[in-house]
């Protein structure tokens, strides 16, 4: 997903999805998010084995699909499925309608008698008022009682509370020095609140939920960090070199337990956001540097296998500049419905020129499509686009080419498989979840780039 800073409005208050975790989670685990909002169609069977190969043991999709679950099946994997629908900022309203939502399937958990099952709402600092220092955290009086009913409904069933951490957006929004978003701070600001200091966003942000649940009347309820990362572009900051840097010292501090000042020596539980870029471009190879084991070594992740790239054919702007206002029109559209993250002010690529700009989305677009569709209109644009042979690269701006639709979404037929008697409850009750939202329409929020490359057991249900 992806997040204007410049532009966009505070941060999202809600993401709502439905999530399973098909075995127990235990603490101080690293996981990882898989968004299938991408152009690649790396089938799941190659995304299992990248988990397996980097020791990746928990991972969570932001969709249901059947056929991606089951190549899960028998790895070990623990799998989160989830939906996400709109995300609404500052909205009440929204927020109380979630949390009716959840009181239904709490209910619908009991009645059954799916003890095994948990429901969480993962929240992100909007929730609670201006952080300046954790002990002065509370939630914000907008949203307090609909938190303090949430908890109520909770109660008693060890469900976590969910949250999103980005110390990247944090420190941005709130004019701090940049070097407070990593672990390895190396300015001298700090924040001192009573006889705690704070080196890092990180920890001020979790210990500012811990106060607030605290004051709520939940000391001790377990906190799961339920996305957290560092965007690759759309962002002066938002580079290679950063994210390195990011997971470099957060992803030792969670695997070494080291908790925060509120909780020394705490096991977190976190989600890195994400495995792959949901930014339509490809992932055939790693951006940077990232020891998703936790040890901190200086080595690159396994890069995906058995992926095989479209033939060498781009979609680039025909130079055609007299009606401009088509030409703006079409560009508009190409961004619209692929990614320009790299061409905004700050991006990796907005150094290239105007032709170049739309080439580069025309090529997206092209791309995404597989090279065509059954119109064959893939790369028209209102006779705009032409196909070319020869790679219309830039410089370090790659044009590039998509991986061969091995596998494609699976978004409307789960009727079409079969399932075994013990799936089925579960997956009537989230598509239960799923029809009572279906009026709300999915919203990017976004435009930042995220990337970093049975026995019956506890379940949890996330709206995230």
């Amino acid at each position: 997903m992806k997040r204007s800073i410049t532009n966009a409005p505070p941060t999202t208050i809600i993401f709502f999805m439905l999530t399973m975790i098909l075995f127990a989670v235990e603490a101080g685990e690293i996981g990882i998010n898989w968004g299938r909002r991408t152009s690649h169609r790396l089938l799941p069977s190659m995304v299992t084995d990248i988990l397996l190969q980097n020791d990746i043991k928990y991972l969570r999709t932001f969709s249901v699909e059947v056929k991606a679950m089951m190549a899960f099946s028998g790895s070990g994997i623990i799998v989160l499925t989830s939906w996400n629908r709109r995300n609404i900022t500052n909205n009440s309203t929204w927020y109380n309608l979630t949390v009716a939502a959840a009181r239904s399937v709490q209910s619908a958990i009991e009645v059954n008698d799916y003890d095994y099952l948990h429901l969480t709402l993962s929240h992100t600092i909007d929730v609670l008022n201006p952080i300046t220092k954790p002990s002065e955290a509370d939630f914000n009086p907008l949203y307090k009682p609909l938190v303090i009913e949430y908890l109520s409904i909770m109660e008693g069933t060890n469900s976590p509370f969910s949250i999103v951490v980005m110390p990247f957006e944090f420190v941005i929004q709130n004019n701090l020095p940049l070097e407070f978003a990593f672990m390895d701070n190396k300015s001298n600001f700090t924040v001192t609140d009573n006889s705690h200091v704070y080196t890092n966003a990180f920890e001020l942000i979790y210990d500012s939920f811990v106060v607030a649940l605290t004051k709520a009347g939940h000391p001790d309820l377990n906190i799961v960090v339920a996305q957290v990362g560092w965007p690759t572009d759309g962002h002066p900051v938002a580079n290679r070199a950063n994210a390195e840097r990011f997971y470099k010292g957060v992803l030792p501090h969670i695997k070494r337990d080291k908790g925060t000042q509120r909780r020394p020596g705490a096991s977190i539980e976190i989600y890195i956001h994400s495995l792959a870029d949901e930014n339509l471009n490809g992932v055939t190879k790693p951006k940077f540097k990232i020891d998703l084991s936790g040890e901190g070594r200086d080595i690159y992740p396994t890069l995906a296998k058995g992926t095989v790239s479209m033939p060498n054919r781009w979609c680039i702007f025909n130079g055609d500049k007299s009606n401009m206002t088509k030409v703006l029109q079409q560009f508009a559209f190409a961004c619209k419905v692929t990614d320009c993250t790299s061409l905004y002010p700050g991006g990796s690529f907005s150094f290239l020129s105007f032709d170049h700009n739309i080439s580069y989305a025309f090529n997206n677009v092209f791309q995404t499509n597989t090279h065509y569709n059954v119109d064959g209109t893939s790369c028209d644009f209102d006779g705009l686009g032409e196909v070319v042979l020869d790679n219309p690269s830039v410089g370090s701006c790659d044009f590039q080419l998509e991986i061969l639709g091995a596998d494609l979404r699976d978004l409307g037929g789960v009727n079409k498989i079969s399932m075994s008697s013990k799936i089925k409850p579960l997956f009537y009750l989230m598509m239960l979840m799923a029809a009572a939202w279906v009026y709300f329409q999915y919203e990017e929020v976004n435009n930042l780039r995220w990337h970093s490359t049975g026995e019956k057991k506890e379940v949890t249900i996330f709206f995230i």
